[in-house]
């Protein structure tokens, strides 16, 4: 159990959240929500201890696991030795045992000693130590040549993973989870899914995977209205409350408004004559019924809207025996793509689903190879051919968002470049859609954050309206508003989708056409299913069968 009172946290003249007292129970699972710049961060790093509460107390269990967010500071030390980190007690056990095994000669004091601490290292499991770090490995998709490997010769979505493994690591009384799920494929998802799941402690998380809410919590704290509210069931279920709640409320003010200014009228009329003790009556009734002020939502939502200057040709690419291999440090050649040939029609949503590594963004940018107006680096192919229709216009959001920004200029003239025409208003309208609002539009890209990046990436896209949209991790840094606004302006446009997700959500309700990539290294193979992701789900049950 993790228990909070009064907790007051602010920067500068923002207040994030006053007297917050909450109680976060064992056996509950806790999704931490609110938008970007809410608080959330600030508030687990309260949880943890990383930071103290400006006011207030936190009572937390002695055994806590941590989800790090500093990729490289483990870069020293092996794979599982990262993970077995995640048990404080066991590693400094682990550790001192090891400096006194390497002395020369031993005293007795060292004798006692290493009885006392392999005390620690059986009652802490530590003889099963490296078998079950394995485990949690496996689960997350790190294979085991690599679990004696350096943490510096890991790219950077598997360091996540790895730091993933060590928070689970330990039996923790509770675990607090920043966004989990950043990196992790769809598999990985929902093997972290199962796990929660089955967790009997405490877990808080934060995470902007809708469905990954919906399944795992069984509560949500959210950060609004300068409080933590805490509400039943998963995400949906908060935000069914949430607004039944407000409206309540809203509506009994607009009452209360009514009768105040039907007893004010009384009032004015009546003041300066005989019937003084009736004025003063309906006078302490107004002061009775003074509307209880509503706290005003952070809460602010974008508007997406992806139109077309003109539609594609109904053929909009076509390409055949595309391959795409690259050259291993030992020498080897890793084949991602092989001989992979389809063809997509206009309107078709395409999404691209597997594990990461397997080649999605891959074949994104070998598809881009003879794309119209495109000017991304990496985009070639081995071999094959590649055909776009006539009409298309692309509209390209890269994995890696913030380098397609130039840097040294401000937002706004930044998104004018793509389209010289378009007036000042027409930009500042543009901007205000994805809360560039005011003075926030002069802004320099050079000091854009992850969503603010994101955000004015789909600007670029709105202001340009092609009729091809190619969404590589598009929801990456984007908060749960700004996620539910993308999908449902990919599910209204009337263009055709190339989306790498691992939301699923977004694959469930705005994809008509899935490319699965499996396998690997030396076998990969690309599924393409006509229909949409349930439908496939289906299909792959029936051939289990």
């Amino acid at each position: 159990m993790i228990s909070v009172s009064n907790v007051t946290m602010r920067y500068g003249a923002k207040l994030l959240f006053e007297d917050v007292s909450v109680t976060f129970t064992t056996g509950r699972r806790y999704g931490l929500t609110g938008p970007n710049g809410a608080g959330k961060s600030t508030f687990m790093k309260v949880l943890t201890g990383e930071i103290d509460a400006q006011k207030g107390t936190v009572v937390r269990p002695k055994k806590l696991g941590v989800l790090k967010q500093n990729q490289y500071e483990f870069d020293a030390y092996r794979v599982v030795d990262t993970v077995i980190m995640g048990n404080k007690s066991l590693w400094a056990a682990m550790e001192e045992r090891e400096i006194i095994y390497n002395k020369p000669e031993m005293t007795d004091e060292d004798g006692s000693r290493l009885g006392e601490l392999e005390g620690i290292v059986g009652d802490e499991d530590g003889y099963e130590a490296e078998a079950n770090a394995a485990v949690l490995l496996q689960g997350l998709d790190i294979p085991d040549e690599l679990h004696d490997r350096k943490m510096s010769e890991l790219q950077g979505g598997q360091k996540v993973r790895v730091l993933l493994a060590q928070a689970l690591f330990g039996n923790p009384q509770a675990l607090l989870l920043d966004e989990p799920t950043n990196y992790l494929d769809l598999e990985s998802i929902h093997w972290l899914e199962e796990f929660l799941n089955r967790y009997d402690g405490t877990v808080i998380t934060i995470s902007h995977d809708r469905h990954f809410l919906n399944n795992v919590c069984t509560h949500i704290a959210d950060i609004d209205y300068e409080t933590i509210i805490t509400y039943n069931g998963g995400y949906d279920d908060m935000v069914l409350q949430k607004t039944s709640v407000r409206t309540r409320i809203e509506s009994q003010n607009e009452q209360r408004e009514k009768k105040i200014a039907q007893l004010n009228d009384f009032i004015a009329r009546f003041s300066a004559g005989t019937r003084s003790s009736q004025v003063n009556s309906r006078k302490k009734e107004v002061e009775r019924l003074a509307t209880s002020e509503l706290a005003r939502s952070n809460i602010a939502r974008p508007f997406i809207a992806f139109k077309m200057e003109r539609p594609s040709g109904k053929n909009v690419l076509e390409f055949e025996k595309v391959n795409k291999s690259y050259s291993q440090p030992d020498g080897k050649t890793e084949h991602v793509i092989n001989n992979f040939t389809a063809s997509v029609n206009r309107g078709d949503k395409v999404v691209l689903i597997g594990r990461n590594g397997q080649g999605k963004t891959t074949l994104l940018k070998a598809l881009l190879a003879n794309g119209p107006g495109v000017e991304e680096k990496d985009v070639s192919i081995d071999s094959g051919t590649v055909k776009w229709g006539h009409e298309v216009q692309i509209g390209y959001f890269a994995q890696d968002h913030k380098g397609s920004i130039q840097l040294g200029m401000t937002a706004s003239d930044w998104l004018h470049q793509y389209d010289p025409k378009a007036t000042k208003e027409d930009i500042r309208g543009i901007l205000g859609q994805m809360l560039f609002r005011g003075e926030e539009g002069l802004k320099k890209t050079d000091a854009l954050s992850g969503g603010e990046a994101a955000r004015l990436l789909f600007c670029k896209i709105m202001l340009q309206k092609p009729n091809v949209l190619v969404l590589d991790e598009p929801t990456n840094h984007l908060d749960l508003e700004s996620i539910n606004a993308l999908n449902q302006a990919i599910q209204k446009y009337e263009g055709t989708v190339f989306l790498v997700t691992h939301d699923q959500d977004l694959i469930e309700e705005a994809g008509t056409r899935i490319w699965h990539f499996e396998g690997g290294p030396t076998d990969f193979r690309i599924t393409d299913h006509k229909g949409p992701y349930e439908e496939y789900q289906e299909q792959l049950k029936m051939t289990a069968k």
